[in-house]
């Protein structure tokens, strides 16, 4: 599996791991892929300060990266407070009936209640940029397209290349008009944020497209060595794998920090290839959901339409903070692709990655018997 982009980023496999976990992306790095940290749960620049140190001292030396969300076109955004005042009552109302509907508690006294996804602005994205590259970052990617040239820029300056994902065509010859280096090309089965193409035909499509001008990762049901194989075998360099590690044994958000599966790996593991939605209702862009009792009540009758990014995003942070603590696995909301029916047990980095790379290898001396 090794090639020339593994070659390049000094990893021994062209696996790249988005996950929002550092100590999950910290295991990928030392088991041989890169271990990319999405960084837009950090409001807070000292959090992501002290984040990217732990993974300075935990990657034995290996290169990581780190994600961000910042559209390429630099929104009038305003304070959280002045976004927050643009949120319709009736949509506070819909989630707060809802919440009450389905017996997920308030935040109890203990708990600090979220002052909104601040990670999804794009002044806070600036700063995560500017924070990550005081450490060593490998890679910045960016899950909303090509961030603005001026980043693009920046992280150049500093030798550091920048991938984006795209849903399209015409998304991946954008990204590489504005200096992109490396195209996720992702298909409609991933899980977060996802366009309406399959994986089958995106990735040729973009590969094409492309051609010499940038690198291209296929992402989008991948959870196996056979289906490494497929995308490589559609001419993708590597792959970009996220829901595969949210079952992770290193997952350590949330209540998976305790004894046991949290309730998010409990509803994960239960899943089916079937039971995932795609949906604008996580952050006012179309996403990708694990189906469960929320999503289903925001696509009931006389549920109200989501709001746009970001005003969507602050309208459900608390509601999310509320699900996560009452710890029910009928309620998570929480992004999955369909490769959600392969997750079924949480087990180490080090193993799952053992496990692809000997699927990988397997499938690739069957098809060379075909010759």
């Amino acid at each position: 599996m090794r090639n020339a982009l593994a070659e390049k980023f000094g990893i021994e496999y062209p696996i790249f791991a988005f996950t929002p976990s550092e100590h999950v992306a910290a295991a990928v790095s030392r088991a041989g892929g890169l271990g990319v940290l999405g960084c837009v749960r950090f409001n807070d620049p000292e959090e992501l300060e002290a984040t990217l140190a732990w993974m300075d001292e935990n990657t034995d030396g290996k290169p990581y990266g780190v994600d961000i969300v910042m559209p390429a076109k630099v929104p009038t955004e305003g304070a959280a407070v002045d976004l927050d005042k643009l949120i319709p009552a009736e949509h506070r109302a819909f989630v707060n009936r809802t919440l009450d509907e389905l017996g997920v508690p308030p935040l109890s006294d203990d708990i600090e209640q979220a002052a909104g996804v601040l990670g999804w602005l794009h002044s806070v994205a600036r700063a995560q940029v500017d924070v990550a590259l005081r450490h060593r970052p490998a890679l910045i990617a960016n899950a909303l397209g090509s961030p603005p040239k001026d980043i693009i820029d920046e992280a150049h300056a500093h030798g550091v290349p920048v991938a984006a994902l795209a849903g399209a065509v015409g998304h991946a010859l954008s990204h590489v008009a504005n200096g992109v280096d490396i195209v996720i090309a992702q298909g409609y089965e991933a899980g977060g944020h996802t366009g309406e193409i399959a994986s089958m035909v995106l990735v040729p499509e973009i590969v094409d497209a492309v051609g010499d001008s940038a690198t291209v990762l296929a992402a989008g049901g991948i959870g196996s060595g056979r289906q490494i194989a497929a995308a490589m075998s559609l001419g993708a360099s590597g792959v970009w794998m996220g829901s595969y590690w949210l079952t992770a044994a290193e997952y350590k958000l949330g209540s998976a920090s305790g004894e046991g599966p949290s309730a998010i790996q409990r509803a994960l593991l239960d899943a089916t290839s079937a039971d995932t939605v795609r949906s604008r209702i996580y952050s006012g862009k179309p996403a990708r959901l694990l189906k469960t009792k929320w999503t289903e009540a925001w696509s009931a009758e006389g549920a109200p339409d989501a709001l746009p990014m970001p005003l969507q995003n602050l309208l459900v942070a608390e509601a999310h903070q509320r699900i996560v603590a009452s710890e029910n696995p009928e309620v998570v909301a929480m992004p999955a692709g369909q490769i959600v029916g392969r997750m079924n047990e949480i087990r180490p980095v080090a193993e799952s990655m053992a496990e692809l790379v000997a699927e990988f290898d397997a499938t690739v001396a069957r098809l060379e018997k075909l010759k």
